[in-house]
């Protein structure tokens, strides 16, 4: 039995359905592995009172400490977020709060791994965790933890040691871990591994019914991500503005809200642009399957999960060239703009599946005790020896909630992505970077003409037929489980 301890604080919580929901999917799936017991912990970053009563940290300061989350058993511990500080001590703080509670879960609960999913304040604190209680780590980049957070100058040099004294490395994409290795980080034991995508929810069905289902009458172009200025809403919004007719809805909540509402009234878009607020993700696939088009012009990602879903729904993607964005759409490359075409798949993906079998290959610190640490914060550790553990296929009858997406429970994370001819699907598309900008955020004018050919002549509805499903940017296939993995 493996043991898992998931440190995160991207998690969802009653406040925040949304946030995180990523690494909620991921982890209900590899607690439903026959061989696998997991406990969550998400720690709550909260600044000293009075601070503390501010409106934005009210609802997470109201959370309970520990609580049953979807069959999960989910921990909430606070530590000290201090203002002002640029989050130099974050980390630090999240270990030391995080460390008297670790020593109670272990009363019960033996854990013999811990993963980190996001890598800072999360994965730094996880080493330090790891050295503390004799366990290896694994951590997991995602994106604004290496893109941001590993370039600020104080920052970096904690996410540097973090990962070269990790057991194990994740990334979201291959532009992620080559990233990650520009850095510093030691990209060549990093493992990529591509996101899973729930076919049981975001699945080819009938544009025109979903259309009709949320009252929307013609072309529809949707975006959907966190209200923030790196997700680029602000330039769709510049680029609708230039194609009469075309409605466009933001799905996301965050504090650029205000200034997106008024850049809308200051465009007199109202009648054809909406915020639509927070989604809930099972909601989302109508969303989806109703537009004509999903666009997103972020400054940066990893490997954004809309971009799957989108796809995985029949629905074109209009992105910029950031990130993971060409491990998703194939395309030839030039100086500008590209368009999505048919290029041969390679037997197999320099990134791995995220249906595979997971091969734990930590050196095992076994503890003589699984209490907390001792009085100099280390628990004593017996020789290394390396274990292997193979994952098998999970029980059925140890679903732990009917919203348990049933694709992801199939090995454990997910489908193997593979790329699929595109000539009867083209509209997918890479925007190319401006000659004016230093990043990959592209401009109004050229998001508006790849919106424009990604709107004009479509078919009204999509069919559920193996024909079409082969026309999408990104077909997954079944996996059966391998007997050898790395």
């Amino acid at each position: 039995m493996l043991r898992v301890l998931v440190l995160s604080t991207l998690f969802p919580d009653a406040s925040r359905p949304n946030f995180g929901i990523f690494v909620e999917r991921q982890t209900l799936a590899l607690a439903e592995h026959p061989d696998v017991e997991l406990r969550v912990v998400a720690p709550l970053g909260l600044p000293p009172f009075p601070l503390d009563r501010l409106s934005r940290y009210r609802p997470l300061a109201a959370l309970p400490a520990r609580e049953d989350w979807k069959g999960l058993t989910v921990h909430r511990p606070r530590f000290r977020n201090l203002p002002g500080t640029g989050g130099r001590f974050h980390a630090r703080a999240l270990a030391d709060a995080v460390t008297p509670l670790l020593g109670e879960i272990r009363h019960d609960f033996a854990f013999d791994v811990i993963d980190a999913e996001f890598f800072f304040p999360d994965g730094v604190a996880a080493v330090e965790l790891g050295r503390r209680f004799g366990v290896p780590v694994s951590i997991k980049a995602r994106g604004s933890d290496i893109h941001g957070w590993g370039r600020n100058p104080v920052i970096g040099p904690q996410i540097r040691a973090a990962a070269h004294a990790a057991d194990g490395l994740l990334a979201v994409s291959e532009a992620m871990r080559d990233d990650m290795t520009a850095l510093g980080l030691p990209g060549d034991r990093t493992e990529c591994i591509v996101t899973g995508v729930d076919f049981g929810r975001f699945a080819l069905a009938s544009r025109s019914e979903a259309k009709a289902a949320l009252g929307v009458t013609g072309p529809l172009v949707l975006s959907v991500g966190a209200l923030i200025p790196l997700k680029g809403h602000q330039i769709l919004i510049d680029a609708v503005a230039t194609l009469p007719g075309i409605q466009l809805w933001i799905a996301g909540e965050g504090p650029h809200k205000a200034s997106l509402a008024a850049q809308i009234a200051r465009l007199g878009l109202g009648d054809r642009i909406r915020l639509l607020g927070s989604i809930p993700h099972a909601e989302l696939p109508t969303f989806l399957t109703a537009a004509d088009a999903m666009a997103l012009a972020s400054e940066r990602e990893g490997l954004a999960n809309a971009w799957l879903e989108a796809l995985a729904s029949g629905t074109p993607v209009v992105i910029p060239d950031v990130g993971g964005a060409r491990q998703v759409v194939r395309t030839d490359t030039g100086a500008g703009s590209s368009r999505a075409r048919p290029k041969p798949l390679p037997p197999r993906s320099p990134c791995s599946s995220p249906t595979r079998p997971i091969r734990r290959k930590f050196a095992q610190r076994s503890s003589p005790s699984p209490g907390p640490p001792t009085a100099h914060g280390s628990t004593p550790s017996s020789s290394a020896s390396l274990r292997s553990t193979e994952l098998p296929s999970p029980d059925p009858s140890r679903r732990r909630n009917d919203s348990v997406p049933a694709p992801l429970s199939r090995n454990g994370l997910g489908w193997r992505d593979k790329m699929a001819d595109r000539d009867r699907n083209p509209e997918s598309s890479i925007i190319g970077r401006d000659a004016d900008t230093t990043n990959g955020t592209p401009s109004g004018e050229r998001v508006a003409d790849h919106l424009s050919q990604s709107t004009t002549g479509k078919d009204a509805d999509k069919t559920d037929s193996a024909e079409e499903c082969e026309g999408l940017d990104i077909v997954f296939e079944r996996e059966e489980p391998e007997t050898t993995t790395h």
